[in-house]
């Protein structure tokens, strides 16, 4: 791994860890086992590391739920394969437990890849939903763009009734709960 991937990837998991105003440059160039002179070989600074960093994780999120939004099925097991697919329930989601960040927040270019990624999530979910919708296997009656977000505010509020009960019991229930919702919604092929 490169000096510079190296230090993205360092700056990742401190913001991760510590959220940005926490996350120093010595600690990121300890971590990555870099200097101060490469740090700013390759970026400006730590503002530019940690938009690298940022859009690398938004960019990891989005490919690891596409792979379920693309697969083969019908709509309710994409998204149950989504929600219920292998996570750090304790850490809590890297691209949502950002928004927790004061410093990040109020920065609109670091804000932008957190805030585009929950955007793309909300709209690929009800993608999914509208699919099916359509295909019958959804009810007419439910609608994608609100069931996509709360399905979002489910999965980010789970991470934090986890994260506070230091347990991944209260994230398993609320999306055993959510999905419970979306399968209400399901219509049979009998009926």
């Amino acid at each position: 791994m490169s000096t510079a991937e190296r230090l993205v990837e360092s700056t990742r998991e401190l913001l991760w860890e510590r959220g940005y105003a926490a996350t120093s440059p010595k600690a990121i160039q300890q971590r990555a086992g870099a200097g101060q002179g490469s740090m700013y070989h390759h970026f400006t600074g730590k503002h530019d590391l940690a938009l690298a960093a940022l859009t690398r994780t938004a960019e990891e999120m989005r490919a690891k739920a596409e792979a379920q939004f693309s697969a083969p099925g019908g709509a309710a097991e994409r998204i149950d394969a989504y929600l219920r697919r292998e996570r750090d329930v304790l850490k809590g989601c890297p691209v949502g437990g950002l928004t927790q960040d004061a410093d990040l927040m109020a920065d609109p270019a670091l804000r932008a890849p957190v805030q585009e990624t929950l955007a793309w999530l909300r709209g690929r979910l009800a993608e999914v939903l509208e699919q099916g919708r359509a295909s019958g296997e959804l009810a007419a009656a439910l609608d994608p763009q609100a069931t996509a977000a709360t399905i979002v505010a489910v999965l980010q509020g789970g991470y934090v009734l986890a994260r506070a009960a230091d347990s991944a019991a209260p994230f398993d229930q609320a999306i055993t709960g959510v999905l419970g919702l979306l399968a209400a919604h399901t219509t049979t092929a009998d009926a």
